[in-house]
């Protein structure tokens, strides 16, 4: 192993260096006060959670898990996600709190990178879950509720992709007639391997009619048509409920006015497992990854003894602040002083803080350029030598 130099950071640290800690703290603070003010309560969890828990019931890939031991030789990971910790939140702290809780958050979550390949390991992610619902009217609210906060922070231009995870299972397994096949389907649409996907479908011992039915389904994206193009694609009554929840859906986005901003996607499969429903993923700003995502996951909740439907979404801060495209400016006063002024500085910087405004007061004798230093700065003030002027 070869000796790391001092400024090397473990793959896929990042440093916050200061306009962009003041970017993500403003828009933080718009997204929350979105959420907050659809009455969802800001909660915190650890950083730290034990692997039997809360590591093996996440929706993230045992291979992505940062583990530790503590000294009594139990398994810590550092928190892949937030659902999980909220649900054996809800089923312990809050097990007392009648259905349905409006939880929300703004944390640090932590996924292991094999190579860096510009993904971070370490992000943060601001959200909410909302469990003990599990009406269409819930999935609708969650949605619009991730809209108007998105609009709130400054995006204007983006889509959310609507999909259902029942309909996927249902077609799959109605065509090629095992789940052991359908999981493998499955697969390459979690990975959105779509190439491979119509190379292992013209593989299968199928009719060139269930043939075309399977690669039918990855033109399934688009507006309200595409729910009768579903409808012709599946017969079982299973996939058939899963486009009736959609119809319904869009009809709960409508009512809020953001049905302009969801396109359907019966390709969308956001985890293999985990989500049972309607799932989304939120796309803005020519990224091509997606910076938010959510959906419904009604079976987590009984597996920490507290049984709950629930739906929740989740946004990466990082990829929505590339996609505003733009960071906050730092607006900060300088005062330069000499001693002989020392005091007269000093009260006018308390005087301008109390006023609201940030200052720095900065002794000139310690200062070695003080053009370069003064360009850092909205203001700089000068109190030096016996005649006070301002710049």
């Amino acid at each position: 192993m070869s000796k790391l130099f001092m400024f090397e950071k473990p793959i896929g640290m990042r440093d916050t260096l200061p306009h962009m800690y003041a970017t993500k703290k403003n828009v933080r603070e718009q997204l929350e006060h979105e959420m907050t003010s659809w009455g969802y309560q800001m909660i915190e969890t650890p950083t730290l959670e034990y692997y039997e828990t809360v590591g093996s019931e996440s929706a993230i890939l045992d291979q992505q898990l940062f583990k530790l031991l503590d000294q009594q030789g139990h398994t810590l990971v550092l928190r892949p996600d937030m659902t999980a910790p909220i649900a054996r939140l809800v089923a312990s702290s809050l097990k007392g709190e009648a259905y349905p809780l409006r939880l929300a958050y703004g944390s640090t979550v932590f996924r292991a990178q094999q190579n860096e390949g510009g993904k971070p390991a370490e992000f943060d992610q601001v959200g909410i879950e909302l469990i003990g619902d599990g009406t269409v009217s819930a999935d609708g609210e969650v949605i619009s509720l991730m809209i108007a906060a998105l609009k709130r922070a400054g995006l204007s231009h983006f889509k959310v992709a609507l999909g259902h995870v029942g309909f996927v299972n249902a077609f799959l397994l109605e065509i090629v007639g095992s789940e052991q096949r359908a999981d493998s389907l499955r697969r390459f649409l979690y990975e959105k391997n779509y190439v491979g996907y119509r190379e292992h479908v013209k593989s299968l011992p199928l009719s060139s009619i269930d043939q075309g039915r399977l690669l039918g389904l990855l033109k399934l994206r688009g507006n309200e048509g595409t729910l009768d193009e579903a409808r012709k694609l599946v017969s079982s009554q299973q996939g058939l409920k899963a486009i009736e929840e959609l119809s319904e859906l869009l009809d709960v986005l409508e009512s809020y006015g953001y049905a302009d901003y969801v396109k359907f996607d019966f390709n969308l499969v956001l985890h293999m497992s985990y989500y049972t429903g309607v799932v989304f993923e939120g796309y803005g700003g020519n990224l091509g990854v997606p910076l938010c995502s959510g959906g419904r996951y009604d079976e987590l909740l009984a597996k920490f003894d507290r049984p709950g439907q629930a739906t929740g979404f989740g946004v990466r801060l990082d990829l929505l602040i590339e996609a505003l495209g733009e960071t906050k400016a730092i607006e900060q006063t300088c005062i330069l002083f000499s001693k002989e002024r020392r005091k007269e500085a000093f009260e006018n910087a308390a005087s301008l803080r109390e006023a609201g405004k940030a200052v720095v007061l900065q002794d000139i004798a310690g200062v070695a350029d003080v053009d370069a230093m003064s360009g850092q700065y909205e203001e700089v003030l000068y109190y030096i030598g016996a005649k006070k002027g301002e710049v």
